[in-house]
């Protein structure tokens, strides 16, 4: 598969060389003479300091934003309105000032210069859709005028869906780039996240992605944690867990780097002690101390990484050390990635803490059981049944507790799973919620082992 970016590139390089009979379209009376006269000066200059005098001769009244504008939206054929948009984006690109000629000529016109071009969003052609918004995206980012309102919100909407789209959008490179672009500014990103843009990354990072795909994506996300209030809620978000899951395999130099920039950025910018302690645990479950021991004895030529590093290493090295055994068993829970880590098996843990998920509103609880109605992973599953009987068997009331929360019918339902462990765990989780005496049941455990002639563990 061609990658995104290079398709339209590609694309547009065939374009450029297919210029429009323009006097055809003239004398056919289908284009004005000033669009006829503009475009065609503009064409045959050969340097930019010439396509700077054909623009200044049309500045003042607004010609130029009139003339592209009515070739986009009047001219028929794709093929022809695929060479404007070409034109249009080359004469940013080359010189992004030129931006605000076309803010001034629509503020002219009292309305945005994006109000008129955001309905070309919704062409058939995706090489004119993905070439438009390309020039939204620069009309938005190279001037000091801002997109606002519900430009900014149709906009932002247009590029989720795209990203959505990851497997039937060829142009998937494009989008990641506008979104590069837009979330580099403060005054777009709130909005981004407002309207779930962030879930939408995460989302995108967790499908399957080129590399390239892949760090622009990352990138966007680093954008973000530039801002204090977004940075606090990248914990409960899911993007520390998606960008750790990608830092433990990546071998892309750029993608582990921007990675750790990220996490550098999240920890540096979120003031609350609960919530920078929760997003450094995150990183040090998605095994990110691991993955800097490697980093740091490989030795890169680059102090800013290095500097991360260090930064990274000190502050998760302090966080462990800072660790309670339920902080990190809630930490677990809350991220919804069940393993069976040492605490699951620790009778010490259990009765230390069986009390703990009571708090909250029984937060804990809750999720344990979500798990267990929501999850496909067997091995969730059987953890999530464990956790469920051991809480059940240390806690007076779990059993109420767990009933009312309707996590005895979740449990009950996994009896008649199709993995095997899934239906032991449940098993053994209802047989733990029918009984009444745990002492008595553990004698008689005792002397059925005996019985059997199996020494209990």
């Amino acid at each position: 598969m061609i990658n995104a970016t290079s398709r339209l590139q590609l694309e547009a390089a065939e374009v450029r060389s297919n210029k429009p009979n323009w006097g055809s379209y003239f004398r056919s009376k289908m284009i004005q003479e000033d669009d006829y006269t503009l475009v065609t000066s503009y064409e045959n200059a050969k340097s930019k300091d010439e396509r700077d005098q054909v623009i200044a001769a049309n500045d003042a009244n607004g010609q130029l934003a009139k003339t592209m504008a009515n070739l986009i939206t009047q001219v028929a054929k794709d093929q022809n309105v695929r060479y404007v948009l070409t034109l249009f984006d080359d004469m940013l690109q080359e010189d992004k000032s030129r931006v605000e000629i076309f803010h001034k000529a629509a503020h002219r016109q009292k309305r945005t210069a994006f109000s008129q071009y955001l309905g070309i969003l919704q062409r058939q052609d995706n090489f004119i859709v993905n070439q438009m918004s390309s020039i939204i995206a620069k009309l938005a980012c190279f001037g000091v005028t801002r997109m606002e309102g519900q430009d900014l919100q149709y906009y932002f909407s247009f590029l989720k869906e795209q990203l959505k789209n990851s497997t039937t959008n060829e142009y998937m490179n494009t989008t990641a780039r506008c979104l590069q672009m837009m979330l580099r500014h403060d005054e777009y990103r709130h909005e981004f996240v407002v309207t779930d843009g962030v879930q939408t990354l995460v989302t995108a990072l967790n499908g399957k992605t080129n590399f390239q795909l892949q760090y622009q994506l990352i990138f966007s996300v680093w954008c973000l944690t530039f801002n204090a209030d977004i940075a606090k809620k990248t914990p409960s978000l899911g993007v520390i867990t998606a960008l750790g899951d990608i830092l433990s395999e990546s071998t892309k130099e750029k993608v582990i780097r921007i990675i750790l920039a990220s996490f550098v950025n999240i920890l540096n910018k979120v003031e609350e002690r609960e919530i920078k302690r929760e997003a450094a645990l995150q990183m040090v479950q998605c095994k990110t101390l691991k993955t800097l021991e490697l980093m740091d004895a490989k030795k890169y030529d680059d102090p800013d990484l290095e500097d991360d590093v260090k930064f990274l290493t000190e502050e998760l090295t302090l966080s462990v050390h800072d660790l309670s055994s339920y902080d990190e068993y809630y930490s677990e829970v809350r991220s919804g990635r069940l393993t069976w880590s040492p605490v699951h098996k620790s009778e010490k843990f259990w009765r230390e803490n069986a009390a703990k998920f009571n708090d909250k509103q029984y937060e804990v609880v809750k999720i344990l059981i979500k798990l267990l109605e929501s999850s496909a992973d067997p091995l969730i599953l059987c953890v999530a049944s464990h956790d469920i009987g051991e809480y059940v068997r240390h806690y007076p009331r779990g059993k109420t507790v767990v009933e009312q929360q309707q996590g005895k019918a979740a449990v009950m339902r996994l009896l008649t799973a199709e993995d095997p462990n899934v239906r032991y765990h449940a098993l053994l989780a209802v047989q733990k919620l029918m009984v009444h005496n745990w002492e008595y049941l553990g004698k008689q455990l005792d002397s059925d082992a005996q019985g059997d002639g199996v020494a209990a563990k």
